[in-house]
């Protein structure tokens, strides 16, 4: 007798936070995301959302004209998705950086570490995103998140 296990619904599920363009929005984001991967129980990498949540977080910030970025989370059929909205025109370059450098390798840990990444124009500047697809989840028993986070503080 063959059992399959029941599918995950598709269920689209977002939120939209506004950072102040500073320090802290890294951290902020780091937060947020964490908290959205507990919450919805998405079955991808923690620490690698983390990471490239920062990376893109940091290229907008560096380039930002403006007082904020808006990060958006989104989670459907066990992808998550994270995109920086920023005001800044100019397309996102990935950089052959020295192996030394001290920055200049974010774009590319973005490319090597996610199901998907891009970037398009919008009315008030650029969306960069990536996906993490399933399979790539914590371990059964392992706890989400680092102490303190809160999965209902998205």
């Amino acid at each position: 007798m063959n059992v399959m296990a029941p599918a995950r619904p598709a269920r689209l599920r977002r939120r939209f936070v506004r950072l102040t363009a500073g320090p802290a929005a890294a951290a902020e984001a780091r937060r947020r995301v964490t908290a959205a991967i507990c919450a919805w129980d998405i079955p991808v990498d923690q620490d690698i959302a983390i990471l490239l949540t920062s990376e893109l977080v940091t290229n907008a910030i560096r380039h930002e004209r403006g007082e904020s970025v808006t990060l958006r989370i989104s989670c459907s059929r066990d992808r998550l998705r994270v995109a920086v909205l920023d005001t800044s025109r100019h397309p996102p370059v990935i950089v052959d950086a020295a192996a030394d450098a001290e920055s200049g390798r974010g774009l590319m840990l973005v490319a090597t570490l996610a199901a998907d990444w891009g970037w398009y124009a919008t009315s008030a500047g650029k969306t960069v995103y990536f996906v993490l697809a399933p399979g790539s989840g914590l371990a059964p028993g392992a706890e989400c998140g680092p102490p303190g986070v809160q999965a209902w503080g998205l």
